[in-house]
């Protein structure tokens, strides 16, 4: 019985689901059962125990750890990412291998060539192989690979004699590379992370991810530092700046699509020793908690905040270290008390989060338009509630409080390791 006829009688998927994915395979060759996968009508765990009970295989689910990194090393990378498949651990004189496809003979075949010995395949979700791989081969390994193979010819070039923007440019807009720094951002974003790191060292090229507020080295193979000038003019004409220009700091952002939603990225080039240093900022609006709650404020803390950011006047200032959530609790705050009622502006650098039925202004200190200059023109606004994103010097602090005495809610931030801190900290500033 065909595969389809086995999943239809088995009420798995519908016949019109049927039609769309016959239509999808006389469009593109692709088979059948995988257009059902791809179109969502049907599990691929599901597709696998059936296609595992036809053709006597076992399934399984592997993670990362229980794979032996012996066996990987006698699989060149190449046939891994052209297959999707991985070598999983002995079974007496044979090697059990993961893969999605058992179709594909003739990539069993070519596994069994290289390592010399039988093989025994089993059947694994994409999802559990992509995992092993992006373990154990880094984000972005099929794309070194590639870029490794199709650019040995022109590593013997000094780097530092490499200052032309056109042949940058050029490097930037390659598939190859478009795709790595696709890989790496989608990569970010699964991992909640707030910000990539792209640190140049003279025989190194670090990427790290900031995620709840740590650095971790993201997963990537060595062979990325020999294309850190291509990634960076890739970042770079994402975010409009000038690649030609590689002595001085520059600021830019990066507005992508990734899982069906947008995010923001906010980026920051710094010349350094070895090269320029890129730092983004995710801005995952979607990612994003609001409610105090999902925070983690809960009973009486909860209780007593909600009664402070209630009342019709005060200033009400929020500490912490960098990356501590203190913009996340005051966008929490303001998500809390908005209403038709009340006029709420907002002052940021940047404007992280846009938040409905708030009026929010973007700092630009090229124009003259800081927190202290905005302040002052926030009061003729006739506003109830005032957010500044941060209070960083004297005449900032001071239009703050006068505001919060005469009869405004003032909301910011203070760079202190704590609340009590505050105090001194605005005495120190001469309030």
């Amino acid at each position: 019985m065909g595969i389809t006829d086995t999943l239809l009688r088995r009420g798995l998927i519908t016949p019109e689901q049927v039609i769309e994915a016959q239509e999808a395979h006389n469009t593109t060759d692709e088979r059948v059962d995988q257009a059902l996968v791809r179109l969502g009508h049907l599990r691929e765990r599901d597709l696998l125990e059936v296609l595992g009970e036809q053709l006597a295989m076992s399934v399984v689910e592997i993670a990362p750890a229980d794979v032996d990194p012996e066996l990987l090393k006698l699989v060149p990378s190449r046939i891994v990412h052209k297959y999707n498949l991985v070598p999983v651990d002995r079974n007496g004189k044979s090697v059990r291998v993961a893969t999605s496809d058992p179709h594909n003979i003739y990539a069993l075949d070519e596994v069994c060539t290289c390592i010399n010995m039988p093989v025994e395949p089993v059947l694994a979700t994409r999802t559990d192989i992509n995992n092993i791989i992006k373990a154990h081969y880094g984000v972005g390994g099929e794309v070194l690979t590639e870029m490794a193979a199709e650019r040995d010819d022109v590593q013997i070039i000094d780097e530092q004699a490499i200052e032309s923007a056109d042949l940058d440019a050029q490097m930037a807009q390659e598939a190859s590379v478009v795709k790595l720094v696709n890989e790496i951002l989608v990569e970010a974003i699964d991992q909640r992370a707030s910000d990539i790191h792209f640190e140049p060292y003279e025989n190194d090229f670090s990427v790290r991810y900031r995620v709840d507020g740590v650095l971790h080295h993201a997963n990537v193979p060595p062979e990325i530092h020999r294309f850190r000038n291509a990634v960076i003019s890739r970042i770079k004409i994402l975010a409009g700046m000038n690649i030609a220009e590689k002595r001085l700091p520059q600021d830019g952002g990066i507005k992508i699509k990734a899982h069906s939603r947008e995010i923001d990225l906010r980026v920051s080039v710094i010349p350094m020793a070895f090269g320029e240093g890129v730092v983004l900022r995710i801005l995952d609006r979607s990612a994003v908690k609001l409610s105090l709650p999902d925070l983690g404020m809960e009973g009486d803390t909860h209780e007593r905040f909600t009664d402070l950011i209630s009342r019709p006047h005060g200033i009400i200032l929020v500490t912490g270290p960098t990356g501590s959530g203190k913009t996340t609790t005051l966008y929490g705050s303001l998500s809390t008390i908005v209403s038709p009622e009340l006029k709420i502006l907002t002052i940021e650098d940047p404007i992280e989060y846009y938040l409905e039925g708030i009026n929010q202004v973007q700092v630009h200190p090229k124009v003259g338009l800081n927190f202290a200059r905005a302040m002052r023109s926030f009061l003729r606004h006739d506003p109830d509630v005032i957010l500044v994103g941060e209070i960083r010097d004297l005449e900032t602090a001071e239009t703050a409080v006068n505001a919060s005495l005469t009869g405004h809610l003032v909301f910011s931030t203070l760079h202190t390791n704590d609340a009590p801190s505050a105090t001194t900290r605005l005495l120190d500033m001469g309030v």
